[in-house]
């Protein structure tokens, strides 16, 4: 879903993947990144520890890109 989102939207999508236990080490932590399942755009978390639709993970998108939908179909 994501790769396809990124290339209709025109943004870079990076999938980061661990092993469950790595997002609860100290490590991890540091990092200040989210404990997964998580997205983030632009450095902003939009979910984390559950899933969302693919309908508002693109109008989460569009809202931070400032688009109104259909104006970078």
């Amino acid at each position: 879903m994501l790769p396809r989102l990124g290339s209709s939207l025109g943004i870079d999508i990076e999938v980061v993947s661990r092993p469950r236990a790595e997002y609860f080490t100290t490590a991890w932590a540091e990092l200040n990144l989210p404990k997964a399942p998580a997205i983030m755009v632009g450095g902003k978390v939009l979910v984390e520890g559950r899933d969302i639709d693919e309908g508002s993970l693109e109008a989460a998108i569009r809202r931070l890109l400032d688009a109104a939908p259909g104006e970078n179909d």
